[in-house]
């Protein structure tokens, strides 16, 4: 007897025999499985989303930290009452302390950069030739020419946006003009210097790319009257998330009156607006999960209707109502699970290939679906978080198993002689 079955097993065999069939395509049934497959269309569709939606967030999070705070340090050391003159003990210094990768002195001001074919803005940055070495974001991605003998060669590195834009590349001369220049009796003259371009680099952030220079720190400090001093010294450290008991330690160790920032205050609100764009894209896509969730009770409630006379019968041969609500749970929770378990695998697959398909999709329709000028990175980044993944899945699931308790609870209490009689 099935009811006997039932009451040894939990989701006996003829439990799940019924529930397969209650999901197979009848003519007369047709409605219902219409509905079942658009909540297995949503669910996955739903989780499959959430998924890609999320992993890119975290790939631009990732990527963008990666290029602005690895170009541009983790805390940053400026001088308070006097010139930073001492700024290559202060570097050592810094250097020598615990968790700091290295320290840079800088010399950084804004300037006009031209050439033949053209002009643009830029942030011209004067380093060490050592020290542009040691920066991986620069050193690490050179595409044009070499940063040997960087010193003493007097020229210049530049993005390669920059050089595209300015029609530039290795071996050619940029100039460079800055309205603070020499004093004369009638005032400030513009300061204006050719530099010859020793190494064109491609950081991946087309903001980068397009406005920096580096120039040697002598020569910066010339082309901006800095007089032996630096503007900041950056600091990188080897956890970025550590820069709170970093600046307590370079406080204490520079040994003069400093002002001392980091990458969250100059960030702060980039970063800010990624999270909350991240929560409130999580919140909108999980609507997709919950109405398919609700067309799954639809359906089953559709289901239970039609299928009034069967239950009857079921009962009457001595199918208990645990045997009942079970069936309907396994036909309601194999939507779930199965679209859950489709978009898992379509999520996934989707995120680790996502730029191979953007470029695919881009030739396809000949257009720039991922503009760097828009962007800031020259592809579409991607990181797939396991922790978040195990999130969506179980969110999927917990909601379709609740969607299939009140149609399943409905049929366990279906009175058979009254079904019997009306059905």
């Amino acid at each position: 007897m099935p009811g006997s079955s039932a009451g040894r097993l939990p989701f006996a065999p003829f439990e799940w025999m019924l529930a397969g069939r209650y999901l197979r395509t009848r003519r007369r049934e047709g409605f219902v499985s219409v509905i079942a497959l658009f909540s297995f269309l949503g669910i996955m569709l739903g989780v499959a989303v959430l998924i890609i939606v999320l992993s890119v967030m975290n790939g631009f999070r990732h990527e963008l930290l990666d290029k602005i705070v690895g170009i541009n340090g983790h805390v940053f050391v400026a001088a308070i009452d006097t010139p930073l003159t001492d700024y290559a003990e202060v570097s050592e210094r810094l250097s020598n302390l615990y968790g700091v990768r290295r320290a840079i002195p800088m010399v950084e001001g804004q300037a006009f950069a031209s050439s033949p074919y053209g002009g643009s803005g830029v942030l011209v940055r004067g380093l060490r030739g050592q020290d542009l070495q040691r920066v991986p974001s620069i050193a690490d991605n050179v595409r044009q020419g070499t940063l040997a003998d960087f010193d003493t060669s007097g020229g210049a590195a530049i993005g390669r946006r920059l050089a595209d834009a300015l029609s530039l590349q290795a071996g050619d001369t940029i100039t460079l003009i800055t309205p603070r220049g020499a004093q004369t009796p009638f005032g400030t003259a513009p300061r204006i210097k050719s530099f010859p371009i020793k190494a064109v680099f491609e950081i991946g952030m087309s903001e980068f790319d397009a406005s920096f220079v580096y120039i040697p720190l002598a020569d910066a400090q010339t082309f901006f009257n800095r007089e032996g001093d630096a503007t900041v010294i950056e600091v990188f450290l080897d956890n970025a998330d550590r820069v709170d008991e970093a600046r307590a330690a370079i406080d204490m160790a520079a040994e003069r009156p400093i002002l001392v920032t980091d990458w969250r205050q100059r960030n702060r609100t980039f970063f800010s607006a990624l999270e909350v764009e991240r929560n409130v894209m999580f919140l909108i896509l999980t609507l997709i999960v919950l109405v398919a969730a609700l067309n799954i009770v639809s359906g089953l409630i559709m289901l239970v209707k039609d299928k009034s006379s069967d239950i009857a019968i079921l009962r009457t041969m001595g199918a208990t109502r645990g045997a009942v609500m079970r069936v309907f749970l396994l036909t309601g929770a194999s939507i779930g699970v199965v679209g859950t378990l489709a978009g898992f695998a379509l999520g996934l697959v989707f995120s680790l290939n996502i730029e191979s398909i953007r470029q695919f999709l881009s030739r396809l329709t000949n257009t720039n679906l991922f503009p760097a000028e828009l962007y800031f990175l020259s592809r579409l980044p991607a990181e797939v978080n396991g922790r978040e993944v195990v999130t969506v899945v179980t969110l999927a699931l917990g909601l379709s198993l609740l969607a299939t308790l009140y149609p399943s609870w409905r049929a366990a209490r279906l009175d058979p002689v009254q079904a019997l009689r009306y059905g």
